[in-house]
């Protein structure tokens, strides 16, 4: 959906999809019933996840010519996709495993490549594309930075090539998150500067980099490194940063000083994703995963990485982060051309608490409502 000079989607990765045959279907069933709860006679935007499978069958034979096709038919378009998680999402232990392959690794180049490949057929010259991927590796990896640094700017050199020969402009956002390789503003302004030096030691043209790579700006990570919203989007534009695409997610906040509290934190413990704990002391206290947080601590305040939804606060004693999100709308009133792509990204929709679920159609829908109104 278009509105000003912004598109907005929901990212897709909500769904339990894998292969082609299983996003295809998703695609007609929940995200066209979507779609025809919000858009009206609107074109109606997708944003896309295509794990390595489905890429690589959407790009055999003639499935996307046929996607291509339908996309037309429905009314629908896509401007992004989203290429953090490379395999299994859902209904299995994903935890660290979301980071795997890293950049270190040619397969994640593969990959990346190949939705490259998609998104420049599908996304309107009007709208361009974006694809967001996570942000190099994990730190608990201790990647080689030089070989990151190699792969994505063999990445970069592709999507250029790409973007000359459609005339579309297309750019990766790396997404910066808790525990990444780089997981705040401050650090994601040093990598990018050790990248610019990477090419200088080379004599390599870092324009390629300038123009289409970028961050994607996840409002739910950044709010969990209590960032500043308007600061940071400014600290990274300032330094000549392309904001590629901006998440719309919330995050868990909660009191550690309150015995209900840190009761009622314990029903978000679950056995898929990582929810690093971080408090506010100074400096930050972090934590890998919720069980390892037991409840010790000083600080004030305490963020939790479990997206939960746009419009509803959690239950009391919990809270949320959802004036990072609107601080982020604000400033895109205020600087419209920061950034053109919105995805709207509440993927831990199958293992939300009971009393947060509702029919999924109705919960994505409330979500765009949320926007909307702001």
């Amino acid at each position: 959906m278009k509105f000003n000079s912004h598109h907005l989607a929901y990212c897709t990765n909500i769904h339990p999809a894998e292969s082609w045959a299983e996003t295809f279907e998703v695609l007609k069933t929940d995200v066209l019933a979507v779609r025809d709860r919000v858009a009206g006679k609107e074109p109606f935007a997708i944003g896309l996840r295509l794990s390595a499978q489905a890429a690589l069958e959407l790009l055999k034979d003639n499935h996307l010519d046929l996607f291509e096709d339908w996309l037309t038919s429905e009314n629908c378009y896509v401007f992004t996709i989203n290429g953090f998680p490379y395999g299994a999402f859902h209904g299995t232990r994903v935890k660290e495993n979301v980071y795997k392959p890293d950049w270190t690794e040619p397969a994640r180049l593969v990959y990346t490549e190949q939705l490259f490949t998609i998104i420049a057929r599908l996304c309107p010259k009007e709208s361009g594309g974006s694809v967001s991927t996570l942000p190099g590796s994990f730190k608990e990896f201790k990647a080689d930075e030089d070989l990151i640094f190699a792969n994505l700017y063999s990445c970069a050199l592709t999507i250029a090539s790409l973007a000359k020969k459609t005339g579309k402009d297309l750019h990766l956002g790396l997404e910066p998150e808790p525990l990444g390789h780089f997981e705040n503003t401050e650090e994601t302004l040093a990598f990018f500067q050790r990248f610019f030096a990477w090419c200088k030691e080379r004599d390599l043209d870092d324009k390629p980099l300038k123009k289409h790579l970028g961050i994607n700006y996840d409002t739910c990570h950044f709010a969990l490194e209590f960032e500043d919203c308007h600061q940071s989007l400014e600290a990274l534009t300032d330094a000549g940063l392309r904001i590629s695409k901006i998440h719309l997610s919330n995050a868990l906040s909660f009191d550690p000083q309150n015995p209900e509290a840190l009761q009622a934190i314990r029903q978000f413990d679950e056995p898929t994703y990582l929810h690093q704990v971080i408090l506010n002391t100074s400096p930050l206290t972090r934590f890998r995963d919720l069980p390892e947080f037991d409840g010790h601590t000083t600080a004030t305040e305490g963020r939790i990485h479990f997206h939960v939804p746009l419009y509803s606060e959690p239950l009391a004693p919990l809270s949320s982060t959802l004036d990072h999100a609107e601080a982020a709308l604000t400033y895109l009133k205020e600087h419209p051309e920061t950034c053109p792509h919105l995805e709207i990204e509440t993927y831990t929709w199958g293992v939300l608490p009971d009393q947060l679920q509702k029919p999924l159609t109705d919960q994505i829908s409330a979500e765009y409502e949320w926007v909307h109104s702001r």
